[in-house]
């Protein structure tokens, strides 16, 4: 009776998020919470770094490629991909390929700190790996030489045998220290020395081919019919962006030379307000060049000119019958004047 019951079901929690998960087979993909639950990158660019590790191999990851499918601009996907590039999810390298052409190509890295370890222990290997040093043999010292042996008995002083007196050792010769000789050179085995093949022809350096020119940048727009008026509102409105919009702080060089192309946005119509928010919309972070920035959204996001208007045609009385027809002359309306063309032509009809 004192066992405690486990079979009751865990509550739900009262707030916060309820997974509802289903089990899959099929069409799913594992994504490391290092990069889904990352504390220093924009919801854009973990989103983005989670749609490229799901793609399979070789599918092109570009930010053209990847501003036609999602509705981001291209400034804020080439900022996202910088972000995932900083904190080592991504990495792209250009290689040179066939044909003198340069392709990048896009690592994607769900665990950048494993693949740093496992780089820099590859690195380490290779460069520890030395061969072994080889003992070289020394040989012996060279023995003493042994002293010769002394003379023999010589003649007694008397007549008969008799034993003479004994042998008298011979003085024994300096003994020499023993000097190691130096180490013997290695000599080459007699092995018949292979014969000398020719050497190959060198293989032809392959110089890629010269890149085409770059063309000229397309000029900047100008009015049709400039006025000093004109200017002096496309000079002020460029001098007053950085209250609107800080980052985009501009030299007086820059105002100059920038005044014709807003000067043609408002000839066309477009109302300063609105001149001002295309250019400054969504600009890329961060900011180096917003000089470069408005030239190129100027010539790139420059509207239409407006069609041209229809002339109106006047309202004239009918000095016949005094109602109102359009026309640019005074007159007859066309009911008049085919009455009387009928009426000069019915004297000619009874005639007949």
């Amino acid at each position: 009776m004192d066992t405690q019951q486990v079979s009751a079901p865990s509550r739900a929690p009262s707030s916060g998020v309820v997974h509802i998960n289903i089990r899959l087979t099929d069409g799913y993909s594992i994504i490391s919470n290092r990069l889904s639950q990352h504390r220093g990158m924009s919801l854009l660019a973990i989103g983005l770094g989670t749609h490229i590790q799901s793609l399979p191999a070789g599918r092109r990851v570009g930010v053209k490629a990847l501003a036609a499918i999602f509705p981001e601009s291209e400034s804020r996907i080439a900022a996202a991909l910088r972000e995932l590039e900083h904190h080592g999810f991504l990495r792209r390298i250009r290689e040179r390929v066939q044909g003198g052409r340069v392709a990048t190509r896009t690592e994607s890295y769900n665990h950048p700190e494993a693949a740093a370890r496992r780089t820099g222990a590859e690195a380490g290997g290779t460069s520890a790996a030395a061969p072994a040093p080889v003992p070289v043999p020394v040989p012996a010292p060279a023995p003493a030489p042994a002293p010769g042996p002394g003379p023999g008995p010589g003649p007694g002083p008397g007549p008969g045998p008799g034993p003479g007196p004994g042998p008298v050792p011979a003085p024994e010769p300096p003994v020499r220290e023993a000097v190691p000789a130096p180490a013997p050179a290695p000599v080459p085995s007699p092995e018949r020395e292979p014969e000398s093949e020719p050497e190959p022809a060198p293989e032809p350096r392959l110089v890629p081919v010269p890149a085409a020119p770059k063309p000229p940048p397309p000029p900047l727009p100008f009015p049709r019919r400039p006025t000093a008026a004109l200017f002096d509102e496309a000079a002020r409105l460029l001098a007053g962006l950085q209250v609107s919009a800080p980052q985009f702080v501009l030299s007086e060089t820059d105002v100059e030379r920038l005044t014709p192309g807003v000067a043609a946005w408002l000839e066309r119509g477009v109302r300063p307000d609105a001149v001002r928010g295309a250019l400054t919309d969504d600009p890329p972070v961060p900011l180096r060049h917003p000089a470069k920035l408005l030239r190129h959204r100027l010539i790139a996001l420059l509207p239409p000119p407006p069609p041209a208007a229809v002339p109106v045609v006047p309202l004239q009385n009918c000095d016949a019958c005094d109602r109102a027809f359009r026309s640019s002359v005074p007159g007859c309306c066309g009911e008049c004047r085919d009455v009387r063309a009928y009426a000069d032509d019915l004297p000619c009809l009874l005639g007949a």
